[in-house]
């Protein structure tokens, strides 16, 4: 194993285990670090791709071919978030005297504007008719639940059936890093995951398996349902319900906050709700707001389309 290679296995090791980074933020990260190192095996003869480069050109090298290859700017981004964490770390235990990805400028990126969903459009998803068997029950569930807590698609499909309170009408939503938080969900919600579970069929629990946790969504075999398996769901519905859009799982999370805004929720307790280490993060869904605003100024004043003169 190259020293290269070593240092890799133990930042992953630290991002996963001390860190407890969530699995999908660890597979960004390693896969950012094999991108650099076949960069660094094809940079020439006397590329450091054994050891663990500290050369600044060498490392702004690599960030030109990803620029070259028409790279999205927000991609760009995330790799020099990965190099400098990956850097970081090498440099507390020692490994590297410098942090050559501290030195990195971030590419201005253009400003992210979430999909929304209006509330009509959101309404025509929940009164798709569902077939009236344990696929629908669950199907119509999961919108239901999107809609009214606002939960990451991973926190849905790891939801066990015990997360969900009733009587308390509330959910415990294991979120990044597995932080767990309690998200107040809405008595329609809770109404049709009643009904989810009363037709659903048993879940096919391996005691083997050292966890006696049950899942709350299942898919046709029994087993917890994955996030494909969401997202096709939430396809065949927007097809169904006549939005002429592509409409994700994530997008449900951002109408959610949305909706909230609009109606007068503050952004701290809608911070809280979707479990945002950061205010900042919250904060975009103002300028939705504000977007929406505007749209409908302009479509509706009548001297909104005049020009000044």
């Amino acid at each position: 194993m190259t020293p290269l290679n070593k240092a890799i296995a133990d930042f992953d090791r630290y991002i996963r285990i001390e860190k407890n980074l969530s699995a999908h933020t660890v597979e960004a990260y390693l896969k950012d670090l094999e991108q650099f190192q076949q960069f660094l095996l094809t940079a020439g003869p006397n590329a450091e791709h054994e050891e663990v480069p500290e050369d600044i050109v060498l490392i702004r090298s690599f960030l030109v071919s990803l620029y070259r290859r028409k790279m999205k700017k927000v991609s760009v981004s995330r790799k020099i978030a990965s190099l400098r964490a990956f850097y970081s770390f090498l440099l507390r235990e020692g490994k590297v005297k410098i942090n050559p990805a501290e030195l990195l400028q971030l590419p201005r990126c253009e400003k992210y504007i979430p999909t929304v969903l209006s509330v009509d459009e959101m309404q025509a998803l929940l009164q798709v008719e569902f077939p009236a068997d344990a696929a629908g029950a669950r199907d119509r569930a999961i919108v239901e639940l999107f809609y009214s807590s606002g939960i990451r698609l991973s926190e849905l499909t790891g939801l066990n059936r015990e997360d969900v309170h009733f009587n308390d009408l509330l959910v415990k939503v294991r979120g990044k890093g597995k932080k767990e938080r309690i998200v107040p969900v809405g008595p329609p919600a809770l109404s049709a995951l009643k009904e989810y579970l009363r037709v659903r069929p048993a879940s096919a629990l391996n005691p083997a398996s050292g966890s006696d946790a049950e899942p709350l969504f299942l898919n046709a075999k029994g087993n917890r349902i994955s996030p494909r398996d969401v997202a096709r769901a939430l396809e065949r519905i927007v097809k169904q319900s006549g939005i002429d859009r592509n409409i994700s799982p994530h997008a449900l999370r951002h109408t959610f906050a949305t909706h909230l805004l609009d109606a007068g929720a503050d952004l701290r307790s809608i911070q809280e709700m979707l479990g945002h280490s950061s205010l900042s993060t919250t904060q975009k869904y103002t300028s939705v707001s504000v977007s929406r605003l505007m749209e409908v100024y302009d479509k509706a004043h009548p001297r909104a389309r005049e020009t000044e003169g």
